[in-house]
């Protein structure tokens, strides 16, 4: 599984903080962060989801007010939009 998270998108409500501890808020920006995620474009940041972190990365997408965040499983198919 894989996520993908669009900082540009990005509002910095920070409710993605609450669910997964590998988003962290930066306060200086005003957007969050995705820890060890890789920039794949322009202010789009990926990176795989450890097993016992799905339910967090899904919580996480689930609850971004502005879609910021996606996860796809390992064929590519978008779980949570």
């Amino acid at each position: 599984m894989r996520i993908e998270f669009d900082r540009d998108t990005c509002t910095g409500m920070f409710q993605c903080t609450a669910e997964w501890e590998a988003f962290e808020e930066n306060r200086e920006d005003g957007k969050a962060d995705l820890r060890d995620a890789e920039e794949d474009e322009p202010d789009l940041f990926v990176r795989e989801v450890p097993e016992d972190a799905e339910f967090d990365a899904k919580m996480a997408a689930r609850v971004c007010p502005v879609d910021a965040i996606e996860v796809y499983d390992d064929d590519g198919e978008r779980l949570v939009p």
